[in-house]
C-alpha cells in the first residue's frame, strides 16, 4: 500500500529481546522495510545475527557485501544467468476473496518479472487454507492473550484497551492444552506443504493484500468482494502462510490501479533463503523503477483526524 519494500525474515533470522518467551512466542518477526531492495538487504546485514539470550535465533552468516555503496547495490548477482521460477497461487483458487483489480495488477508485475527472465506459472495450493486459518486463530489468541494478561489483572483496565484486543483475550480462555498442541501440528503441516512447492518454484507469489487502501478512519473493512468478514483481520489472510511456516517473504510494488491506489505481491522464499530472495528481488525490481520512483504527493494529503498536528 506504500510502494516500497518490505521483508518478513526467515524465523529466527532477527532476535527478538527483549522478550518473557524464547520458546513459545515464534509468530511475528521483525525485519527491515525500504524503498530499495539494496536499503532492505543492509538493514537486515544490521538486525540478523545469532543472540545467545535467543536460542532459536539464526547463525549462519550473510554473504558478504559486493559493493560498498547502497545505491549501487543492482540486481545482476548470482541470479543474472538463472530462469528463476514463481508459482503463482493467486487467490487460492477463489478461497481468497479478493477485490477486483487487485489480481489483474498483481499479474501486472508478473508479467514484469517474465521480462526479467523469471519462468511464471499457476500453482495449486497442496493445503487446506481453511484449516490454516483456524490454525492461525489458536495461534493468534494463545500468544495475544499471554501478553495482555498482566495489563488485564485490573479489571478496570479493560475500558483501556481495544475491543479487538479484547476479543482475541476473551476467546484465549476456553483454549485447551489440547487444541494448541493441535494448532501447532497443523502449522508443521502447513510448513511441509509449502517446503514441497518451494522443491520445484524459487518463489511462491501471492497478493500482499486482499483489497485496496481504505479510508484511514475505517477500524478494519466488514467485508471484501462481497464477502462479510467475520474478524477484525479477515481481511489480511492471504498473509498468514509465510508467517506460519515461519519463511521468509517480501512485499514487492505491482504499480498502481484504477484509482491511483499501490498494489504489491508477496514472494515466500525457502526456508533460510532470506538473502537468495533479496537477489531475486533485485531483479525483478530492475524492472519496475517507474512504479518505485513514484512518490506520495505529501502537499496533497490531509490527515483523517481533522485535530491532528504534525510533530
Amino acid at each position: 500500500w506504500n510502494n516500497v519494500i518490505g521483508l518478513r525474515p526467515s524465523q529466527g533470522r532477527v532476535p527478538s529481546w527483549p522478550t518473557p518467551d524464547v520458546w513459545v512466542s515464534q509468530l511475528g518477526t521483525e525485519g527491515p522495510m525500504g524503498r530499495c531492495v539494496a536499503d532492505v538487504r543492509a538493514l537486515l546485514r544490521v538486525q540478523a545475527g545469532y543472540d545467545p539470550r535467543c536460542p532459536l535465533s539464526l547463525a549462519d552468516e550473510a554473504p558478504p557485501p559486493q559493493h560498498a555503496v547502497a545505491d549501487e547495490l543492482r540486481p545482476q548477482r548470482s541470479v543474472a544467468g538463472e530462469h528463476p521460477r514463481i508459482g503463482w497461487l493467486g487467490d487460492l483458487d477463489g478461497y481468497l476473496p479478493v477485490e477486483p483489480g487487485v489480481l489483474a495488477q498483481c499479474e501486472q508485475g508478473l508479467r514484469r518479472a517474465e521480462s526479467a527472465g523469471f519462468v511464471v506459472e499457476p500453482v495449486r495450493a497442496n493445503f487446506d487454507a481453511a484449516r490454516a486459518w483456524q490454525t492461525w486463530l489458536v495461534w493468534r489468541r494463545w500468544l495475544v492473550a499471554a501478553r495482555l494478561a498482566p495489563y488485564l489483572r485490573d479489571p478496570a483496565h479493560r475500558a483501556l484497551v481495544k475491543p479487538e484486543a479484547l476479543w482475541e483475550h476473551d476467546q484465549a480462555a476456553d483454549l485447551s492444552a489440547q487444541a494448541a498442541l493441535q494448532a501447532s501440528e497443523d502449522r508443521s503441516a502447513l510448513y511441509r506443504a509449502l517446503a514441497e512447492l518451494l522443491q520445484r518454484y524459487d518463489v511462491l507469489a501471492l497478493p500482499t493484500t486482499q483489497c485496496w487502501p481504505f479510508d484511514a478512519r475505517e477500524r478494519w473493512p466488514k467485508a471484501v468482494a462481497g464477502r462479510t468478514m467475520d474478524t477484525y483481520h479477515r481481511w489480511m489472510e492471504v498473509v498468514i502462510y509465510a508467517t506460519l511456516a515461519g519463511l521468509p517473504c517480501i512485499n514487492l510494488p505491482v504499480g498502481f490501479g484504477a484509482q491511483g491506489l499501490p498494489m504489491g505481491m508477496q514472494w515466500i522464499g525457502a526456508q533460510r533463503g532470506d538473502w537468495r530472495l533479496l537477489d531475486l528481488a533485485e531483479r525483478y525490481e530492475a524492472g519496475c523503477t517507474d512504479w518505485l520512483a513514484r512518490r506520495p504527493d505529501a502537499a496533497a494529503a490531509e490527515p483523517a483526524d481533522p485535530h491532528f498536528k504534525p510533530a
